[in-house]
């Protein structure tokens, strides 16, 4: 059975929405170096709708002169929870239908490998809920939005994790791994 590997770019308040907003810290190389390290062991990508349809267009046009991440995001299979898209136009997708959790376990037992989850805040609320994320990567930016999605929600169960490991970069944010407790 594989893990499934959660990466997001947080808030200090936790908000996760479209992360436009971390463009005014750069990005520290080392960051990219933890992205793939987290992507290691990774055979599929795990992702929710709208996060889908905002990754097609660049990164299915994108190649490795462009950016050292684009063959896993092309070559890998993605696998896209969504209630509504009935086709996938992204070459090695596949539509799963709607969230459901059984649906998730089964395909973690199915794919030869972890499976690698970016943004898909809806999706990840709910993987997390149904205790599903095996790892939680989390780049926290120092600032604070004030609204927006929050990774967890105010109703969310209280979970415990450990940390995995932890690191802060030249320009300010900080990477956080974690695990559930056992």
């Amino acid at each position: 059975m594989g893990a499934i590997k959660v990466h997001e770019f947080t808030s200090l308040d936790g908000v996760i929405d479209a992360p436009t907003w971390t463009f005014d810290y750069g990005f520290d190389p080392k960051m990219g170096e933890a992205i793939a390290a987290s992507m290691e062991g990774c055979r599929g990508i795990l992702l929710g709708r709208t996060t889908y349809e905002m990754f097609e267009p660049s990164w299915s046009q994108r190649t490795v002169e462009d950016d050292p991440g684009a063959p896993f995001f092309n070559d890998t299979t993605k696998y896209v929870v969504t209630a509504t898209l009935t086709t996938a136009t992204w070459r090695n997708s596949q539509i799963l239908g709607p969230y459901d959790a059984d649906a998730v376990r089964r395909l973690k037992n199915e794919v030869d490998g972890d499976l690698y989850v970016s943004g898909s805040g809806t999706l990840v609320r709910a993987l997390l809920a149904d205790g599903l994320v095996d790892e939680l990567h989390l780049f926290v930016y120092p600032l604070t939005r004030g609204t927006g999605p929050r990774l967890f929600p105010e109703d969310a169960a209280p979970q415990k994790l450990s940390l995995a490991t932890s690191e802060s970069y030249d320009n300010g944010v900080v990477y956080l791994a974690y695990r559930p407790e056992a």
